[in-house]
């Protein structure tokens, strides 16, 4: 048992599944995906939470995994149950999903992965494709027939992170999932007959509009979401200031917050590892997380984009999944 145990999906360009073979990858039939995940994924019964990572602009395949490992690490760190006491105990159990996302570091090499995490998700398969890999994370249980509901009635909760681009997908994978009326917050009820849905939502450094949730996202108040979307930004973000203002003539919510959307946005700051969260402060439909205090280290053309993994990042993470108990 390894809490820092990640596990890592591949997509091809167009979105669709990858598989290792010894001539190379090569595309996973559509009539295999659920089989393919059964073989190569297996969520372990000490698992205590189901951890999805969807890495962003500029991610080498090893570089995401190993980033996921670090913030493994400092969660490990900084668990302690008189500080998260709802989380008795904290095992939490990963999946990666690594996709082309390397580029130029130029407005030109924004603009080109801009555009492919966006017809990866649209045009492409990566939304079916990652909502099936939700989907599957619930066949562990009785019923193997809803595949779209994206928790596991084990007892394990399911969080979704993302990073930059990363963040598009993953909100792509779950509105195509949405299949009814529910809405986002912990203190929204269970609906009547299906099970709870993913627990929460973390999305960091989100490369998208700040109006992204009320022009692009628009249907996430209708899928399977119980918990809240989270969204960190920080002004020494320059891919998501500097980059996203050329590209798309407007800053980027990991640069300025979410703006517009559906529901009232709460806006709070990044704690410090020793200040809890109150479950006040979270338990709302979209959080706007200023970082801007604690994601500053980066040097080049993206300046602190991704400097997520971070002490008070994990924090947030524990945070969220104990508030989801």
């Amino acid at each position: 048992m390894s809490a820092t145990d990640v596990h890592a999906v591949d997509l091809a360009p167009d979105g669709w599944l990858l598989e290792r073979t010894s001539a190379g990858p090569r595309p996973v039939p559509a009539n295999r995906l659920d089989e393919h995940f059964a073989e190569e994924l297996a969520p372990p019964a000490w698992a205590t939470d189901l951890l999805v990572y969807v890495h962003g602009w500029q991610t080498k395949p090893d570089s995401a995994c190993a980033a996921v490992r670090r913030l493994l690490e400092l969660t490990a760190t900084r668990y302690a149950p008189d500080r998260y006491p709802n989380l008795k105990p904290w095992r939490p159990w990963t999946v990666v999903v690594r996709w082309p996302s390397r580029s130029l570091p130029s407005l030109g090499g924004y603009r080109r992965i801009r555009d492919r995490a966006h017809a990866m998700s649209t045009a492409g398969h990566a939304a079916r494709v990652i909502g099936r890999l939700l989907g599957y994370l619930d066949t562990r249980r009785a019923d193997p027939g809803a595949a779209s509901v994206l928790a596991n009635r084990d007892g394990q909760y399911l969080h979704l992170l993302g990073h930059s681009f990363g963040c598009r997908l993953l909100c792509e994978a779950v509105q195509w999932a949405a299949d009814g009326p529910d809405t986002l917050g912990w203190s929204t009820p269970e609906p009547p007959g299906r099970p709870f849905t993913v627990d929460s939502m973390l999305l960091l450094q989100m490369a998208a509009p700040r109006d992204a949730f009320a022009a692009m996202f628009t249907t996430l108040g209708e899928a399977p979401l119980r918990g809240p979307v989270v969204a960190t930004y920080s002004q020494h973000d320059r891919a998501t200031g500097f980059w996203h203002l050329r590209a798309e003539k407007r800053a980027g919510i990991g640069y300025a917050g979410i703006g517009t959307a559906p529901a009232p946005v709460s806006a709070i700051r990044m704690l410090p590892v020793e200040e809890p969260y109150p479950l006040a402060v979270l338990d709302h439909r979209f959080v706007s997380v200023d970082a801007s205090d604690v994601f500053v280290r980066g040097h080049g053309p993206a300046g602190a984009h991704s400097d997520h993994v971070r002490p008070e990042s994990a924090h947030l993470l524990l945070s969220l999944a104990d508030h989801s108990r």
